[in-house]
């Protein structure tokens, strides 16, 4: 289904780190009606995530590091646990999770297996996210991971059962992770049972 947008204003705000834009449109509604709206759209490009398991030991790689977008909205110590993630920059999905998995959890994974994608906050932000999953095991392991340059990522190694409790606790509140861990349960590639 396609729709009629016109766009009467699209002001640049910032690109101090992506770009932040205000648009005015007009956008025609079903009953035919004109709605006039302004929205601020951030645009940090796309990006791509994975869950790492581990079958045989039932388990997942998840890293956690500090966020100051969760640290501003009431996550004391500003620390969240998540899949590990990248932007795509001027990769191919495929190419940039390969590249995030080495340097925040230190695994050279093999093969990947694409998902799906999804719009992670369609209300104001442009990022399409690729989900990938992968199987690790320790012949993987080549470097201890923790991210490059200004990143400071502990990588954790969690019982399957444990990350959904974590999930249920409140203990994982990162939407693309709590989206993967369901994912493997629903695939049923790991035990959800203690």
């Amino acid at each position: 289904m396609s729709v009629n947008v016109k766009v009467i204003k699209n002001k640049l705000l910032s690109e101090n780190w992506f770009v932040l834009r205000n648009y005015t449109y007009e956008l025609t509604s079903q009953k035919g009606e004109t709605l006039r709206h302004k929205r601020e759209v951030y645009d940090r490009g796309d990006g791509a995530t994975l869950l790492l398991y581990n079958r045989n030991k039932n388990s997942v790689i998840l890293t956690r590091q500090f966020r100051i977008a969760t640290w501003v909205n009431g996550n004391e110590g500003g620390m969240l646990i998540e899949t590990c993630a990248g932007l795509l920059d001027d990769d191919a999905p495929e190419d940039c999770i390969r590249k995030e998995a080495m340097e925040e959890t230190g695994y050279a994974i093999g093969r990947v297996e694409k998902l799906y994608e999804a719009y992670m906050s369609p209300g104001g932000v442009t990022e399409l996210l690729h989900f990938f999953a992968a199987e690790y095991d320790e012949s993987l392991h080549q470097s201890a991971g923790g991210g490059v340059e200004d990143e400071d990522i502990d990588v954790l190694e969690i019982p399957f059962p444990q990350a959904l409790a974590m999930v249920k606790e409140g203990r994982i509140r990162d939407g693309k992770t709590i989206m993967l861990l369901q994912y493997a349960q629903l695939a049923g590639w790991l035990n959800a049972a203690e």
